[in-house]
């Protein structure tokens, strides 16, 4: 704008220097071209106006020019200061939701123990429950005498057996085996619903898991998700077991975590102590060029040792011994000449420290679980606590309690539902720990035997609000509530919750399967119970009926 102000002022100051009226005459005579000089300087005249006329537009239109430019910058800088006004908000709302959500989960999870605890919980029956004829305490009775108790005896006598010739059939395996390169076998332990008297459906299976342990001077080193160790989500119940020398100390030294240097040496780990070959490593049962003990591997080596042993004690018995599943290493069944037979499992496992949790190499009924992320992951089994909690409080409670009655009930139905109908995600590892969390939240009083109507719709209702959600969180994993006099590993109660219907959140077509069965389970309830019960006189069910009110 400057410049063309200084354009214009030039040529004013032009068009008056050169105007003649400006300089006198100094003869007083006029030249003879003096009309032609006149029409040349209003020519120029002329085309100065149009000069001036043109920068004055030209002005105009640069001035206009600036304001619009102006214009569109305040424009521009409102639409900023709105766009991070609403930023702003969007990022303000965002936080309360996350806050709101985050709250929501911690008040959950930080109640998951307490369902139950308070009448008003179990109140109310869900939606599953309307039209549902639930049994009276007369038919239940009469189920449970007929079809539950009739069962237990063979139990006893069952477990007896298996466990006299288990015992027999490990300590052949000792005896073919290589002490100084071989694992080490140590006696097994009965753990499942046989050993704990509320298995009600057949055949029989009994559970037994038998720690083993490297040979000299080697040791198993266990790594599980919540020892600080990255796990991912995935991964959460799941450890893996390092084998090292006895010697070695992997926590102690630095030497394997920081880069010592070209010219600096570890005077406790050298590479002649540290480097072992991939043969040995293999013949300690670990997965191809690491230390890391391999769970097939493992399967292999039990599933020959035990044939091994057979092979040694055989003629001693008059029945046959083989492997019932391929995929579980101690699947065993024992078949009689009669043509009887007798299945139970005999599971390798690896105990976690000093304490009663052990890795489990194979789950020979997995069920909802998901395949194992490799063979060097194992997964934790607490079946030996949860057989001494069960122990534990049974002595709190009052005299023929219903607690194992109710799960023996609750097991036979959806066993015998999944039997018409085909098999869903639940199992029955699924349905002793909704046992466990009740008894632990409720009363010692509240499981007398004439309250067993009660608790077996307690345990109804809280399975189905546990599938509504598709939370069921591990009873032992993060509960903080775990009684002193069991040992129970610290580590595990501070962890986090194990949600155990995980699955259900990523395999929508078993959740939708499972809920379906377990309805119709709820439909078919008393049908199922009255074909195992005997009749009983209609005026017999109103006596107690009254009674009860």
């Amino acid at each position: 704008m400057p410049m063309g102000i200084f354009r214009v002022c030039l040529v004013v100051i032009t068009a008056i220097v050169n105007h003649p009226l400006l300089f006198p005459k100094e003869n007083g005579t006029v030249p003879e071209n003096a009309e032609e000089i006149i029409q040349k300087m209003k020519e120029r005249e002329e085309s100065l106006r149009l000069e001036q006329l043109r920068l004055e537009q030209e002005i105009a239109d640069q001035e206009a020019t600036q304001k619009a430019l102006e214009k569109a910058a305040e424009v521009v800088e409102e639409s900023k200061e709105e766009k991070v006004r609403w930023d702003m908000w969007t990022a303000l709302s965002m936080v309360i939701f996350l806050l709101i959500e985050l709250w929501r989960q911690d008040f959950q999870e930080g109640n998951w123990q307490d369902t139950g605890g308070e009448e008003d919980d179990m109140a109310v029956l869900g939606k599953a429950f309307k039209g549902v004829a639930f049994p009276d305490k007369a038919v239940l009775a009469s189920f449970y005498e007929k079809r539950i108790l009739g069962t237990t005896g063979d139990m006893a006598r069952m477990r007896e057996m298996v466990e006299g010739f288990a015992d027999d059939l490990l300590e052949a395996l000792r005896s073919v085996c290589n002490r100084d390169a071989d694992m080490e076998v140590e006696d097994c332990m009965g753990v499942g619903s046989m050993y704990e008297n509320w298995r009600v459906r057949k055949p029989f299976v009994c559970d037994l898991i038998v720690p083993f342990a490297p040979p000299e001077p080697y040791c198993f080193r266990s790594q599980t998700w919540c020892s600080g160790d990255c796990f991912p989500p995935d991964e959460q119940g799941y450890g893996t077991i390092k084998v090292c020398r006895a010697d070695e100390d992997v926590t102690g030294c630095i030497c394997d975590k920081t880069k010592l240097g070209e010219d600096m040496l570890c005077l406790l780990h050298s590479k002649a102590n540290t480097t072992r070959p991939s043969s040995e490593m293999e013949d300690l049962l670990c997965f191809k060029n690491t230390q890391y003990l391999d769970a097939d591997q493992v399967m292999k080596w039990f599933q020959i040792a035990v044939t091994k042993a057979w092979n040694r004690i055989s003629h001693k018995y008059e029945f046959d011994l083989s492997f019932s599943l391929l995929d579980s290493p101690g699947a065993l069944k024992i078949k009689f000449r009669s043509g009887k037979s007798i299945a139970f499992n005999l599971t390798p496992v690896v105990q976690y420290e000093n304490s009663d949790v052990y890795f489990i190499s194979h789950f020979p009924r997995r069920g909802l679980a998901a395949d194992l992320p490799s063979s060097t992951h194992w997964f934790l089994t607490f079946a030996v606590y949860e057989r001494r909690f069960i122990q534990l409080v049974s002595k709190t409670l009052p005299a023929n309690a219903c607690h194992v009655s109710c799960l023996q009930i609750l097991s036979f139905l959806h066993g015998k539902q999944c039997s018409l109908t085909g098999p869903s995600g639940l199992t029955n590892y699924h349905l002793k720990t909704v046992m466990l969390h009740l008894l632990q939240a409720r009363p010692s009083q509240d499981w007398a035997p004439e309250k067993l109507e009660a608790r077996l719709q307690d345990l109804l209702k809280f399975l189905e609000k546990c599938l509504h959600e598709k939370k069921l969180y591990h009873f032992f994993i993060g509960n903080g509530k775990v009684p002193a006099e069991l040992g129970f590993p610290i580590i595990f109660q501070r962890a986090e919750p194990l949600n155990l219907f995980r699955p259900f959140v990523l395999r929508r077509d078993v959740y939708r399967k499972t809920v379906d069965t377990f309805h119709e389970m709820l439909r078919n309830m008393s049908a199922l119970i009255n074909e195992y019960t005997v009749h009983i006189p209609l005026a017999h069910t109103n006596g107690i009926h009254k009674d009860s009110l």
